[in-house]
């Protein structure tokens, strides 16, 4: 930073207003910045289910912050980004802050870096688990035998609805325009199928350096296995990542698909917890960490 913008940045009056598909350029310099993978092509996809907050001085973009809002009950928050030139002046508090207003009766969930824990902490935000990131050239993965019934095919025009209420049941979430735009843009998509009813399904689609897996909702950790090793083999000789629940049991099985971990956000709730009725689906691997 130039002595000018040290200046400027001590002086000018820090302005937070509603974000716009306008500041998604600078919210991809942003992110660079701090050497998060996500493309442009990803702050869009994001924004489309969003209501955003950005901090700014003199017009130039320093900060963001994401909600989404999913059904009447619940919410995620996410891409909270600060230039570190601006980094320990309290903007990450006021985006947050910023961001909760509306917020006070509903479950919300984020997953925090621990640059981020304590802020979120102080908010009423509480540790309920990890998230385990992997990320690799993925190997061709061995099959994956299903209980008997349990079958595994591509998702076709007619599933969006079923897979639709899958996440919901699994994430306790409404996320309908969500999984109809991830339907829209993967790359591949497999449905675990019980004479004709979808019991799960799982999505491979371009993010950051290459592809990601995900969401990943299936009945079981055997189903969950047979789901991502598809996908993994789908996409083998390819950068592929996977965000899993540290709960799931999975990170050894996929280290061996050539997906190592390589962080380790932690989840936080405030309000909860998401409801999960017995018998439902459970939610292996996110979206993104931002969306949840």
């Amino acid at each position: 930073m130039t002595d000018r913008s040290e200046h400027a940045a001590a002086t000018a009056p820090i302005t937070l207003r509603a974000m716009t598909a306008q500041d998604l350029p600078a919210a991809h310099v942003l992110t660079a910045e701090l050497r998060w993978p996500h493309r442009p092509a990803d702050w869009e996809q994001a924004f489309r289910h969003a209501e955003g907050v950005v901090a700014e001085v003199d017009g130039q973009v320093f900060g963001t912050g994401l909600r989404w809002r999913w059904g009447p009950s619940a919410a995620t928050i996410g891409l909270i980004v600060v230039s570190p030139a601006w980094q320990g002046r309290r903007i990450g508090h006021r985006l947050m802050t910023s961001l909760l207003e509306g917020l006070e009766d509903q479950a919300l969930l984020l997953h925090a870096t621990p640059e981020g824990r304590g802020l979120y902490e102080r908010l009423g935000f509480v540790v309920t688990g990890e998230l385990r990131q992997h990320q690799g050239t993925a190997l061709p993965a061995p099959l994956i035998a299903l209980a008997p019934g349990l079958r595994l095919r591509a998702a076709g025009q007619n599933d969006a609805e079923s897979l639709a209420a899958l996440d919901a049941a699994a994430r306790g979430m409404q996320r309908v325009a969500l999984i109809d735009d991830l339907l829209a843009h993967a790359e591949a998509t497999v449905v675990l199928d019980e004479q004709g009813e979808a019991r799960g399904f799982a999505i491979l689609r371009r993010f950051g350096r290459g592809h990601v897996i995900g969401p990943v909702v299936a009945p079981d950790g055997d189903s969950a296995k047979a789901l991502i090793a598809h996908l993994a083999g789908v996409n083998a000789g390819k950068f592929t990542r996977i965000d899993v629940d540290q709960a799931s049991g999975l990170g050894e099985w996929l280290e061996k698909l050539g997906l190592k971990r390589v962080d380790a956000p932690t989840t936080m709730l405030r309000g909860g917890p998401l409801p999960h009725a017995a018998g439902a689906p459970i939610y292996y691997a996110i979206v993104t960490q931002a969306i949840g």
